[in-house]
Formats: structure tokens, C-alpha cells, sequence
């Protein structure tokens, strides 16, 4: 069902209470051709009721000689603001940036980040955004998870789907995401809910099986089978299965990059309010599939980059896969048991 302006406005002006909003700062909505109207339109308002100095970025699209879909990580490439200094001067002199276009994994973002701007991606269609307007709960329940990362020196996966995964931990940060920016220098998206990070490089062993009903990103689909990933020194060195298998070799292939079939971010869903079902009421162009990626008890990983935690690794190939009825273990102590987070939904663990 649509949302009214009046609904979207209240959970704009909530978001950006939460990321501490004052008067007088600058506010920059970085759009695109694809940006929606009313989530741009209802973030403008929003942002002048609170006493903002509002501005309006918009740039052309890039990569559509490169790019196999429409949704805007399905190649992670050059942005539009490669090469664009002054676009670049423009964010970097601003408080917050609403991202409403999507820029990720770029040296351009992580270098306005560095200079104290703060960045919150929103993309995904108004009633999502309604629905899933972040809390400060949520915050202190990814705060939590992020915390027993930071102290493990292993996250473990298994399932009765036949998934087994080692994954050494401790080169890279642990990473919250609860959808608003509340601090200097902080990207985060709504929504989201969830905890990540990457396992240490070329230290990734084991099998990996997406199951039926587990959710491909950004193919934005459900598997219909079983697809098996063989893991080898943080990389995944088979792909295995039926069609499904072929689909993802083929369209991993079509990078010509071997970087990205590495291991990326791995972690888990802790945000009830995000949905497995969702993906399923959505045509593939209304959504990047954000509901998929946060929603509770999911262990999501990743294929392609870690240069957004401060590695070396670029790639315009990213997956995220979101598995359902995972074990997720941290020192051999389960945090999430058969797709069930154990914090009691607070942040307190088992």
C-alpha cells in the first residue's frame, strides 16, 4: 500500500532526529534519474522543518555500457562522482548527505566520509522506508552483536543444509548498521539492521550451500535449488549445482575479475521488521532488497570487495546472499541457532 507524503515526512524527520540534525547545518539530497520522487520530495521537507540549509545534487547515471541490470549494485564500478571535484566539494562542505541514488564501495565516499560528512543511503521504495524507520533499540541491539565480533577471533556457519564455514576473524572492524548517522564521518542505510564484517584474508575454509528459498542479491530472486560453494584460502573455488549454479558462475564470469569471488562481509540479521517474504511482493526494479539482506536471524554473506572496511580488495562484483536456518557461532559460543538470533531480542546473548 502507498504511504501519504504526511507518513513519509514523520519518518524522515524521525531519521534525521536520530542522526542528530541541528539548525543551520547543510543538508545535500545527492539524486539521480532513478531517485523516487516522493522519498526526495518528503526528505527536502523534512530536512527545512528542522532549519537545514537544504541543497539538491543530482548526476548522471554511468556504467550502462558495463552494467548486465538496472539495480544499482550490480556493478560496482566507476560512480558518478569519478573525476567529479567539484560534486565532490559540494558533499564534503556538507553536514549529512542523503544518498537517494546509491554510492557505494568507492574511494569517493570513503574520502567525504573522512572529512567528517555524514552519509545515509535511502533508496528503497516509500512504504519500506515507513515501515522500517530505525530506533535507538536498534542501535543498541547491533551495538551489542558488533561488540562479540570485535571480541572473537572466529565466526563459524553451519546448517543442516549441509553449509560449513571457518572464517578467522580480527584484520577488519566489526560493522553496525541500524540506519541512521549519529555520528561524524558514519555511512549507514535505511533500512538496515544488522551486523558485519570480513574475515581475514585468504583465511576462509569450508562449504557454503544456499537452499531453497535462500535469496540471491542483486539477481533479487529466490534459489529454487540448492547452489554449493566450495571455499578455498577466502576464495570460493566452485560453483555447483543445476541451473541456479550455472546462472551465478555465469554472471560472476562475465566480471572477468577473479577478486570477485572472494569472500566479503559476512554477518546477521537483527531487524524484525524487515522480512524474508518481501523480496516475492516486489517487481526486481522497485527495490535493491533490503528487507532481505537485514531481516532477523539471516546469516548474510557476501562475494567481491572489502575496501569500504579499509582493505585492498576492489571489484566491480558484488553477491550478497542472505541464507535462512544458519548456526552462527563466535568462538564456538552460538549467537544465532537454526536462523534464531539467541540476545532475546535485546542485545543480551545466551
Amino acid at each position: 500500500m502507498a504511504v501519504s507524503d504526511y507518513q513519509l515526512i514523520e519518518a524522515w524527520q524521525e531519521v534525521l532526529r536520530l542522526s542528530k540534525l541541528q539548525a543551520g547545518q547543510t543538508v545535500t539530497l545527492l539524486t539521480s534519474s532513478t531517485t523516487n520522487q516522493q522519498t526526495m520530495q518528503c526528505a527536502q521537507i523534512a530536512a527545512q522543518s528542522m532549519g537545514a540549509i537544504v541543497n539538491r545534487l543530482d548526476l548522471l547515471p554511468v556504467n550502462a555500457e558495463k552494467a548486465l541490470s538496472r539495480d544499482s549494485l550490480a556493478y560496482l564500478g566507476t560512480t558518478p562522482l569519478t573525476g567529479n571535484e567539484a560534486a565532490i566539494a559540494a558533499l564534503k562542505a556538507s553536514d549529512l548527505v542523503l544518498d537517494l541514488m546509491t554510492l557505494l564501495f568507492s574511494p569517493e565516499q570513503i574520502d567525504i566520509l573522512k572529512s567528517g560528512t555524514k552519509i545515509l543511503l535511502a533508496v528503497e521504495p516509500p512504504e519500506i522506508l515507513v515501515r522500517t524507520v530505525p530506533t535507538e533499540a536498534d542501535r543498541a541491539r547491533v551495538t551489542a552483536a558488533a561488540a562479540l565480533i570485535k571480541a572473537a577471533k572466529e565466526m563459524s556457519i553451519t546448517s543442516a543444509a549441509g553449509t560449513d564455514l571457518r572464517c578467522p576473524l580480527g584484520e577488519f572492524p566489526a560493522i553496525r548498521e541500524y540506519g541512521f548517522v549519529d555520528e561524524p564521518g558514519r555511512w549507514d542505510h535505511w533500512p538496515s539492521g544488522f551486523v558485519l564484517t570480513w574475515p581475514n584474508e585468504l583465511g576462509t575454509n569450508g562449504t557454503i550451500v544456499i537452499d531453497k528459498g535462500d535469496i540471491l542479491l542483486p539477481q533479487k530472486k529466490y534459489s529454487s535449488e540448492q547452489i554449493i560453494l566450495t571455499v578455498e584460502n577466502g576464495y570460493a573455488t566452485k560453483i555447483e549445482g543445476g541451473i541456479e549454479a550455472q546462472l551465478l558462475d555465469e554472471y560472476m564470469k562475465s566480471f572477468n575479475d577473479p577478486e570477485g569471488y572472494a569472500i566479503s562481509h559476512i554477518g546477521w540479521g537483527l531487524q524484525p521488521r524487515c522480512h524474508w517474504s518481501t523480496l516475492g511482493l516486489y517487481s526486481r526494479e522497485n527495490t535493491i532488497g533490503m528487507d532481505a539482506r537485514a531481516f532477523e536471524g539471516n546469516f548474510l554473506f557476501s562475494l567481491g570487495p572489502n575496501n569500504e572496511a579499509g582493505g585492498k580488495r576492489t571489484t566491480a562484483c558484488h553477491i550478497d546472499i542472505p541464507l535462512r536456518h544458519c548456526t552462527v557461532s563466535l568462538d564456538g559460543r552460538a549467537v544465532v541457532r537454526d536462523g534464531k538470533v539467541l540476545d532475546g531480542g535485546v542485545g543480551e546473548y545466551e
